[in-house]
């Protein structure tokens, strides 16, 4: 069996960060077109662009603030423009800020993942997945992470969001399903990025100890759980909160 998406287009919002560059190249690699979204490293999506374009792959870069519905809809005007409907959604971009307790968090902080966690993926769900109900096929993914599972200090904010976030996709997944229409969420761990390897800071012994394969997980095989559920070969997983993380988190039945 092999993953195949060609005659897809597959769009992934962060592409230009660490993580989402690697799904980029990894969904066009098994035969997607693909909508690279940058919040504003538009150099780096130019770079992706022209990667994809030399795989014999259709792709285009579109700018958008995710946690601004009207900016979202001139992308999806843009995408459908130029390559069609698209059949698959990654939610990857977040919001980035400096995490601390719950006494010094500013309130802001709450209130931009909540924009980006949660109604970045509303928004989504409300352009996309009528085109996917019309096509009777779709994919919804997000990335969540084990940290919606873990709650240690100073994550409150980015767990808050994401745990909306979850909600949001255990309830989509039950009123798009009869059309055909899976929504899955991807939870990495502590992931090793190219940043990492650039950095020669792959490894940290002490989070290490905590997982039951030792190691952390690598950008890589992130994409590669995100490129099987946008597949065929998940065609009956939805619904799905999916630690890839070496068993640092494990939901329980």
């Amino acid at each position: 069996m092999a993953i195949d998406l060609s005659g897809k287009t597959a769009l992934v919002t962060g592409a230009t960060g660490q993580l989402g560059r690697v799904m980029i190249r990894t969904l066009a690699n098994a035969g997607a077109d693909v909508v690279i979204h940058f919040q504003s490293n538009e150099a780096k999506a130019a770079e992706l662009l022209e990667e994809i374009k030399g795989m014999g792959r259709r792709g285009v870069a579109v700018q958008a603030d995710v946690t601004d519905r009207s900016s979202l809809e001139a992308m999806k005007r843009k995408v459908n423009e130029q390559l069609g409907r698209v059949d698959i959604v990654v939610a990857n971009a977040v919001v980035q800020y400096q995490w601390t307790s719950i006494l010094e968090q500013p309130a802001e902080d709450y209130e931009s993942q909540f924009e980006s966690c949660v109604m970045q993926n509303v928004y989504l769900a409300q352009l996309f997945v009528p085109d996917m109900i019309g096509n009777k096929h779709g994919r919804m993914i997000g990335i969540n992470t084990e940290c919606s599972m873990q709650n240690f200090k100073t994550q409150s904010a980015y767990v808050a969001g994401k745990r909306g976030m979850d909600g949001v996709y255990r309830v989509l997944a039950k009123e798009v399903g009869e059309h055909g229409i899976t929504v899955n969420q991807v939870a990495p761990g502590w992931t090793i990025s190219e940043r990492d390897r650039e950095n020669q800071t792959e490894h940290s012994e002490e989070y290490e100890r905590t997982v039951p394969l030792a190691r952390r997980g690598t950008d890589q095989e992130i994409a590669n759980v995100v490129a099987f559920l946008a597949s065929d070969l998940a065609s009956f997983i939805t619904g799905a909160y999916v630690p890839v993380n070496g068993g640092n988190v494990m939901p329980a039945i």
